[in-house]
């Protein structure tokens, strides 16, 4: 199975050059360590920065330099800095390619509940709403299965809601997944290690396998 940065590692090949592309809090903001060399893109925080850089080494950083998960973070050359109203006109306008979120469930025909558990505080449903309903194509981050070993890809999700029918892939611990138009997780690929079985047991909701499955090469 991979670790967090096994599958930030696996979405950062997904990245294209010239890219404008939002990173979501948890997982997605790993990814920013692993673009592949030669790959050019703009790295987008909601909280008002375009050309983010990976995270800095320990000493290095700048406590006013900050992505949207209050994260230290670098800038690269030409990067600018402006106020939230700004980024997310951007985001409104979907001059943002490709926005990878992290997500509590996803559901097989795209749905995704990433904004609130009932009964435990938060602090608001942040800028998740505007990225979902605005992005053009969304990745989405996740661990397979929760703490108690439940599915986290289910045939409904039990969470409200943060948009509908808006993840395009899906990358976990275990497997890469397509969700289809039609609705369902089209295996893509396996984690190393990892059987058709095992992921067959580890997903709740409609899962489509057809011919031979590879594993990740990250």
């Amino acid at each position: 199975m991979l670790d967090k940065n096994g599958i930030a590692k696996r979405i950062a090949k997904e990245v294209k050059d010239g890219m404008y592309v939002n990173l979501g809090i948890g997982i997605p903001t790993l990814v920013a360590n692993f673009i592949p060399e030669g790959v050019n893109v703009e790295l987008q925080s909601e909280n008002g920065i375009l050309g983010m850089g990976p995270f800095p080494f320990e000493g290095e950083e700048d406590a006013d330099l900050i992505n949207a998960g209050k994260q230290t973070v670098t800038l690269l050359p030409g990067s600018s800095i402006f106020d939230s109203a700004l980024s997310f006109g951007m985001i409104r306008a979907q001059k943002v390619h490709l926005t990878i979120l992290g997500a509590m469930e996803v559901s097989e025909n795209g749905d995704i509940a990433n904004w609130k558990i009932p009964g435990k505080m938060v602090k608001g449903m942040g800028g998740a709403m505007d990225l979902v309903a605005s992005a053009k194509n969304i990745i989405v981050a996740m661990q397979h299965v929760n703490k108690a070993g439940e599915s986290k890809l289910l045939p409904k999700c039990d969470l409200p809601l943060t948009g509908i029918r808006c993840v395009k892939k899906i990358v976990t611990e275990l497997a890469v997944l397509d969700v289809l138009p039609e609705g369902g997780f089209k295996l893509v690929e396996r984690a190393p290690g990892v059987s058709v079985e095992d992921i067959r047991k580890a997903t709740a909701g409609k899962l489509i396998v057809e011919g031979d499955v590879p594993e990740m090469v990250i």
